[in-house]
């Protein structure tokens, strides 16, 4: 694949170009909106951006960091904005979060992804249709919609796991449930830990605020962090919900490891007995009484049954069994 840096040129009515650039072209601001849509793994990108993009090398090294959090500083006037966006990639977790690098300034945006991010081509598809952003803010607000939107099929389908294991747990149906409950619990766990930091960014961007943030932005922001707000909710609750289930798995393994034990001791109870006197005919001297007799071990199996009846009983009464 040729490596080029993909440019969509975005004027105040919607309309757009679409350009391609090699990678030692030198692309500069205009009075439109300048989209760069940068792919992480060609080093060729990398130079350009360290080379060519004008970019303050402190949000460049932001930019190409091999390990990423949400975050945002705002540097010179311009947004260094890093998100996670949950891997809708064919074949992946969605709980593997792909990172987008963002750098907003006036009239240009930069953005930088290692994996494929779904939102990227919902604001692409935008655009193609003449219904994109037009302004950074616009640009920010729709972009962090189409991320939230686009956990939601993956926090509910954890939430639905959650619900059938649970079904499966109170409902005593005995299956291998232990591997389910620690992939989802990892999977809790990964999500979390990358949406609580992201919920904190749209978070301090919608009440701080930036220059190019209009009222009706900011009010698509607050959207996306009540969203977000009850993206992250919902999985505190599964986690408090797997948890319960777990305790409940635990107390059924318990009380059936117990009623075996239980019923263990009681047969062990029962032939002690009868073991020693077995042992004790089974000594090879004489003097045994109709050691000699025909019906002797005929006499003696019912004793020995009768001795387990009377036993079976005694322990019926005390109510040991």
């Amino acid at each position: 694949m040729d490596n080029k840096i993909q440019a969509l040129l975005i004027d105040s009515h919607g309309n757009h170009k679409e350009l391609q650039f090699n990678s030692q072209n030198k692309i500069k601001p205009s009075e439109n909106l300048l989209w760069i849509d940068l792919d992480y793994n060609y080093e060729l990108n990398h130079k350009w951006l360290q080379q060519q993009s004008n970019v303050d090398p402190l949000v460049i090294a932001a930019l190409l960091a091999e390990d990423t959090r949400p975050r945002y500083f705002t540097h010179n006037d311009g947004l260094l904005l890093i998100l996670r966006a949950v891997n809708l990639n064919v074949g992946a977790a969605p709980d593997d979060m792909v990172s987008l690098r963002i750098w907003i300034e006036e009239k240009r945006i930069i953005t930088i992804w290692r994996r494929k991010v779904k939102a990227i081509s919902d604001l692409k598809n935008d655009i193609m249709n003449e219904n994109g952003p037009k302004t950074e803010g616009e640009f920010l607000a729709q972009l962090t919609k189409y991320i939230s939107i686009r956990m939601d099929e993956s926090i509910n389908s954890i939430l639905n796991q959650v619900e059938e294991l649970e079904d499966k747990v109170f409902d005593n149906r005995d299956k291998p449930l232990r591997t389910v409950i620690s992939e989802l619990r990892r999977q809790i766990i990964k999500l979390r830990r990358y949406l609580s930091p992201q919920l904190n960014v749209i978070s301090k961007l919608q009440t701080e605020g930036m220059h190019f943030l209009k009222k009706d932005e900011i009010a698509i922001l607050r959207e996306t962090l009540d969203i977000l707000t009850r993206y992250v909710e919902d999985l505190d609750a599964a986690k408090e919900r797997i948890a319960v289930t777990q305790d409940e798995l635990d107390s059924q393994i318990s009380s059936k490891m117990n009623k075996t034990m239980y019923l263990l001791s009681i047969v062990t109870v029962i032939f002690l007995p009868l073991s020693l006197i077995t042992g004790l005919l089974g000594i090879n001297v004489d003097g045994i009484p109709k050691a000699h007799h025909p019906l002797a071990f005929l006499f003696v199996c019912i004793f020995l049954i009768l001795i387990a009846i009377i036993e079976i009983i005694f322990f019926k009464k005390k109510k040991w069994m």
